[in-house]
């Protein structure tokens, strides 16, 4: 049983591929998942039993189950995944995943200068690692600050074995723009506690990349901006409304409408996407709503976490006590109860510096028509004269050129960013503030 094992699970409405990793040690065996479609590595097992040819692999956290019997030459295991209530058929062969093709991954030489940097973040103990690509020749130089999406990310947001900064940032610096990236706090080779953070926490963190841009001799001062990706456009607008010296900002996926709204609107997209009858649709769309209403407005965890379960309890009856505590302690997080909260139409409302909002339209996640729509209104209001909005057709949340735009794909995508996005952003970017 032990070694690696991988397969693909086909549900119907999506095939994710799965690697489980056993290990035996003094105390028994181990194991471990990953689900390379869903960006998910390392998830662990919270019981393995090994009984002869059979293994059972539970994972509590996740509510699902493997068992499996091992083939009589051992190069497979034959069983069935459950999760939710529902069995499907599950074959892993022995061995790991092969590396996925991502063509647009840049390699050295460069024709560019790369410099690893340290700098103190937004709060004290926090102290952030990132790597600064500087155009050889000429300068100053406009810059780019680039603000990771949601979850835990490294500099070059990593996911789905994608590189999306990795390739930006190559893209930006070759047309003759400085770019920052960094990883998240508590990340990688960044110090500082992630868990605990908030979005507010993550602006502070990239108002301390600005400090460290402004500085430079070969950064002209009044054209650093930021390029934030999902929640980091949410970021950009949070650092552009507190700090009047930024000198641009663009929004690739950011959010025009509050961060309950969002949630709604994604579950939605989503379980349409996946072919969800419209009855059972407007099922979860109503528990969906009423979980937010029992967050929204809640400052305290563990009343807002009572409330949450209470939802389940009338809405879900009969789901695992599990289940429900994971979902509760998800919905309660300070990240979460602080983006559920978060309205962006005061900050819209407020700027009036260059800004560049573009979404794909296969965007399942951070919708494309009602975001964008709430972009350009707020701007609207505020009187902005340099602002502009961009869909990006047939375009994923990763501004990968999609066929649906489910998260299952982005994976199996070759593309890491469509070259349309990365001209978008580089020609706005070049016409305002110079490069090439």
């Amino acid at each position: 049983m032990v070694g690696d094992w991988n397969g693909t699970l086909d549900a119907g409405t999506m095939r994710l591929r799965l690697v489980l990793h056993i290990e035996q040690g003094e105390s028994g065996y181990t194991a471990t998942m990953d689900s390379p479609d869903q960006g998910a590595h390392g998830i662990a097992a919270s019981d393995v039993t090994v009984s002869g040819d059979s293994v059972n692999v539970a994972f509590s956290q996740l509510g699902a189950r493997y068992a499996g019997e091992i083939s009589g030459d051992g190069s497979a295991l034959t069983g069935t995944f459950s999760q939710a209530g529902q069995t499907f058929s599950l074959v892993l062969e022995r061995g790991g995943m092969e590396e996925a093709r991502r063509p647009q991954n840049p390699e050295p030489p460069f024709p560019y200068e790369v410099e690893e940097v340290t700098f103190p973040g937004g709060v004290a103990g926090v102290e952030l690692a990132g790597t600064l690509t500087v155009p050889s020749e000429g300068g100053p130089h406009p810059a780019a600050i680039l603000v990771t999406g949601s979850g835990p990310q490294n500099r070059n947001e990593d996911i789905f074995q994608h590189k999306p900064f990795l390739v930006l940032a190559d893209y930006l610096t070759r047309r003759g723009i400085v770019v920052l990236r960094y990883d998240d706090r508590g990340v990688a080779e960044s110090t500082g506690d992630y868990a605990s953070a908030t979005s507010a926490d993550f602006t502070d963190d990239a108002e301390a990349a600005f400090r460290l841009l402004r500085d430079r001799d070969d950064v002209r001062g009044d054209a650093i901006g930021v390029i934030g990706h999902s929640e980091g456009g949410l970021v950009a607008q949070l650092l552009a409304s507190r700090l009047p010296q930024l000198g641009y900002i663009v929004m690739m996926a950011g959010p025009g409408v509050s961060g309950d709204s969002i949630l709604v609107l994604q579950a939605a997209a989503l379980n349409r996407a996946a072919g969800l009858p419209e009855e059972t649709l407007a099922v979860r769309t109503r528990l969906q709503r009423r979980l937010m209403d029992a967050a929204l407005g809640n400052t305290d965890p563990e009343r807002a976490r009572a409330e949450i379960t209470a939802v389940f309890e009338t809405e879900v009856p009969g789901m695992p006590d599990e289940q429900v505590e994971t979902q509760a302690r998800v919905l309660t997080s300070p990240w979460m109860l602080w983006f559920l909260n978060y309205d962006p139409q005061p900050i819209l409302r407020s700027l009036t510096l260059p800004v560049l909002a573009l979404n794909g339209s296969k965007d399942l996640q951070v919708l494309a028509g009602p975001n964008l729509d709430g972009i350009a209104e707020g701007f609207r209001q505020a009187g902005n004269r340099d602002f502009t909005v961009v869909e990006l057709d047939g375009l994923n949340h990763l501004f990968q050129t999609a066929d649906t735009g489910m998260a299952t794909e982005y994976g199996q995508i070759e593309e890491t960013i469509a070259p349309a996005a990365l001209k978008t952003i580089g020609d706005w970017i070049v016409a305002r503030f110079g490069g090439s």
